[in-house]
């Protein structure tokens, strides 16, 4: 078995990519929370960067993505994309161990604002 069909084994795949679907510590012996918190939001960013440069199918206008934020997978909310930095930091500062983030890519479709 080739490491390409073992990572897709373990990695949630969509028809349009792959789903960020993780469980953050904010713990560890070493590093403190602000760094831990910092070093979240980049790879949040990173991945989003990630997946809105890539080729967009035909007929979508752009990237849009389905993001849910909770202490764990069954007990997540669906939020805004522009909303994830609020509850990383909502998390830090109510101490949390750990948080789940689950963002989704999927095609968007532009709609069209009413003429006066």
């Amino acid at each position: 078995m080739s490491l390409i069909e073992v990572y897709s084994l373990i990695t949630p795949v969509t028809p349009y990519g792959i789903t960020m679907k993780k469980t953050f510590k904010l713990t560890h012996p070493k590093i403190k929370v602000p760094r831990l918190v910092e070093a979240i939001k980049h790879e949040v960013k990173k991945y989003i960067k990630r997946e809105r440069g890539k080729t967009l199918p035909g007929n979508v206008d752009f990237w849009d993505f389905e993001c849910r934020f909770g202490l764990d997978q069954t007990s997540s909310e669906a939020i805004h994309l522009s909303e994830i930095n609020k509850y990383i930091s909502q998390a830090e500062e109510k101490q949390l161990e750990s948080f789940y983030l689950e963002i989704l890519a999927k095609p968007g479709h532009r709609s069209k604002k009413p003429t006066k």
